[in-house]
């Protein structure tokens, strides 16, 4: 078993990021995730948010590894639960695949929470566990999925700039269009008198 773990903070507040943690698929850094389909979402008596998603991927295997695994195809389904709790300013997100099993499980747990310090970052805690079963050269095999994994992590922290970007052009867009709103009204009753 391998275990890679990673902290990254993001220069913006934890309610920005965790919205932008449950828009970021599909987005043109991780084009390998091309499905996602909300299985379950439900608010507990807490008030918090519980969703169980599908995601449909394509795993960039080398073609040694392809080799070894015995595989053509590299499309997974990874199952995703999530817990957003508003009160305590947690998102905490975990995932499992669900395909090749026999093979390999990769487990990773994603926590969003404030920065202790500064309230308009948030901290990112990211870790996996890598076990590849049943084939020799397995702990090589986990190494070279860890440092897949850690590429993918760095254009997952991309991604969430991306959609905080989109969100916050959205934001922009809606209220220029709601001043433009309010202003024709107005514009209009000048004009009458």
């Amino acid at each position: 078993m391998k275990i890679w773990a990673s902290e990254h903070i993001f220069n913006h507040p934890w309610e920005t990021v965790t919205k932008a943690a449950m828009q970021k698929y599909p987005n043109p850094m991780n084009p390998g995730v091309f499905g996602v389909d909300v299985l379950d979402r439900s608010v507990d008596t807490e008030g918090r948010l519980h969703s169980t998603r599908l995601l449909s991927t394509e795993w960039g295997l080398p073609a040694m590894a392809k080799t070894m695994f015995g595989v053509t195809r590299t499309c997974t389904y990874v199952q995703e639960h999530s817990v957003v709790d508003p009160k305590e300013k947690s998102f905490e997100l975990k995932s499992t695949n669900i395909s090749f099993t026999n093979l390999v499980s990769v487990d990773e747990k994603l926590t969003y929470k404030p920065h202790p310090q500064d309230p308009e970052k948030t901290v990112l805690t990211q870790e996996a566990m890598i076990s590849v079963k049943g084939i020799s050269l397995s702990s090589y095999l986990e190494g070279l999925m860890a440092k897949t994994i850690s590429a993918n992590a760095g254009k997952g922290r991309e991604a969430m700039e991306w959609v905080i970007r989109r969100l916050n052009t959205e934001i922009e867009e809606l209220a220029a269009t709601a001043r433009g709103t309010i202003r024709a009204p107005m514009a209009a009753a000048v004009a009458d008198k």
